[in-house]
């Protein structure tokens, strides 16, 4: 197995129209939520089958715990409700992941501390740690910080990192203080979570991406290697032997990394090979997002048609914004259909509420988006153009109206190199012959500032049993190709997409550190 990188009227007296069936029906919706996000949610990541955990600064949001606002939060998919999370540092601009056990780690920050109740903490050296709860619903459930003996080697304010194939963190870059537009402090280096050695790896990739190197978009390849662009530079970097392959630059003079923000994305992984080739967009848009959706397509949405990045940086912001025009209505990426017909935004819906600079969406185990956040402010502000921004929407795919096949039943951990057989109900109408399967094993990613990191799609062969009971499905050969931790595994039949399975790949055991 080869798997490799990356979809006549009859004629009467008069003409009668057939009533168009459920799944001609189905369309894709909006759905705006009762409750407000509290916070403004410019990082997320889901860390458990019902909750998503959102970052925000300390900017008197509304969400108040302690007797003062918060600035972090806990989203439950079942209720569409937010409970706030006590943070000690500043987790502005922050970054983060799942480990090999289910923890979630949220790494680095704003260097600025502030006196006051609370006293916040400087958050560039910040590990945030959320251990896996057990509550559906999160009660009980709280951070755990410890800023004197639990940090970063190194200072770092807009970092990248992921998961990678032992199921510890890989940070990448950063800077050190507040900068204008461009990165003039910056911290060229690697260093890992928990941590492997004692000291960070200096990094040539980021000195010669200079200066536009924050929040590098990084990516772990099936062979181990990681991808890595910023600016117009792109390497592989080996961990193993700690070597840079220089690739070529991206062409056009096209730039990707904050403050320019273009987006990327790691398309799915399956058994077959996959040659990429280059597709033009509906539209230009900065700070876009893109997310995998479990049938192998990506969506495409947030961001908008003109500008930058960051707040009030540039001679004519909108309000504080540096970015205008935003972009309403989602698109869909199909990378198999032929060349210059893989975007469309054909039956989409359109949105009224910008999603601009500290946006963030995310798949959620439900099979739908969860989109919230926008805030081009320096602090909770709701009079200018782009105000900081507390209502939430999903994005619900037309799936969601129909009959969906279910996962029954899941195994908590599975092994690598293994057939897995589980319990399933299929819909009559997806049990006709020659139906199209997939089965998607996901990491649903941290997303912030345009990059959704850690997000991985790897499609594992799967047959259904003929009574239509039954689901055997073989995992990947190891952890290179999908990292050892969290994963949810999606069930769709003729792209009628199952709520997901949240399982862990490998042993749960926590990722190893240094002796």
């Amino acid at each position: 197995m080869n798997w490799s990188l990356l979809s006549l009227l009859p004629l009467f007296t008069s003409v009668v129209f057939a009533a168009p069936s459920a799944s001609e029906a189905a369309k894709w919706q909006f759905n705006l939520k009762n409750s407000t996000s509290g916070i403004v949610a410019l990082e997320s990541i889901v860390v458990s089958p019902t909750l998503v955990v959102f970052f925000d600064r300390a900017s008197n949001d509304p969400l108040q715990i302690n007797n003062h606002s918060a600035w972090g939060a806990l989203w439950n998919l079942e209720t569409d409700t937010v409970a706030p999370l006590d943070v000690l540092t500043n987790s502005f601009c922050a970054s983060g992941a799942l480990l090999s056990n289910g923890t979630m780690a949220s790494v680095g920050g704003d260097p600025r501390g502030f006196v006051g109740n609370p006293a916040i903490q400087p958050g560039n050296q910040a590990i945030r740690i959320f251990e896996p709860c057990a509550s559906p619903t999160g009660e009980g459930c709280t951070l755990f910080e410890d800023p004197a003996t639990l940090h970063l080697l190194a200072d770092r304010w807009y970092p990248s990192s992921i998961r990678i194939f032992d199921g510890s963190l890989l940070i990448v870059g950063g800077t050190h203080v507040n900068n204008n537009f461009y990165n003039v402090n910056p911290e060229n280096s690697f260093e890992f979570f928990p941590p492997k050695e004692s000291t960070v790896r200096p990094s040539a990739f980021l000195e010669r991406s200079l200066p536009a190197n924050l929040f590098p978009r990084i990516f772990a390849l099936p062979d181990g290697k990681v991808f890595m662009v910023a600016n117009n530079q792109s390497i592989i970097y080996d961990i193993e032997t700690n070597t840079e392959t220089i690739l070529p630059d991206i062409p056009n003079n096209v730039r990707v990394t904050n403050p320019i923000d273009g987006s990327a994305i790691l398309l799915p992984l399956s058994p077959p090979d996959f040659i990429p080739e280059v597709e033009h967009m509906l539209e230009g848009r900065t700070m876009p997002e893109l997310v995998h959706v479990p049938n192998g397509q990506v969506l495409i949405t947030n961001g908008g048609r003109s500008g930058f990045a960051a707040i009030s940086q540039v001679p004519d912001p909108v309000g504080n914004s540096n970015a205008d025009h935003p972009v309403f209505t989602p698109s869909l990426y199909t990378p198999d259909l032929p060349l210059g017909h893989r975007i469309s935004n054909a039956g989409m819906p359109s949105t009224d509420i910008p999603r601009l600079y500290h946006s963030t969406v995310t798949l959620t185990p439900q099979g739908n988006f969860l989109i919230a956040g926008n805030n081009p402010n320096n602090d909770v502000n709701l009079t200018v153009p782009f105000s900081s921004e507390l209502r939430v929407e999903t994005l619900d795919p037309p799936f969601m109206q129909l009959n969906r096949p279910t996962i029954l039943s899941m195994p908590k951990n599975i092994k690598f190199n293994s057939k897995v057989t589980v319990p399933i109900d299929v819909p009559f109408e997806l049990t006709r012959p020659g139906a199209k399967l997939q089965v998607a094993l996901m990491d649903l990613g941290f997303s912030s500032h345009a990059f959704h990191s850690s997000a991985r799609l790897v499609f594992m062969d799967a047959t259904i049993s003929a009574n239509k009971k039954s689901l055997t499905f073989v995992t990947p050969p190891n952890g290179r190709i999908f990292p050892p931790g969290p994963a949810t595994i999606f069930l769709t039949i003729d792209n009628v997409t199952s709520p997901g399975a949240w399982v862990m790949m490998g042993s749960g055991n926590p990722p190893p550190t240094l002796e």
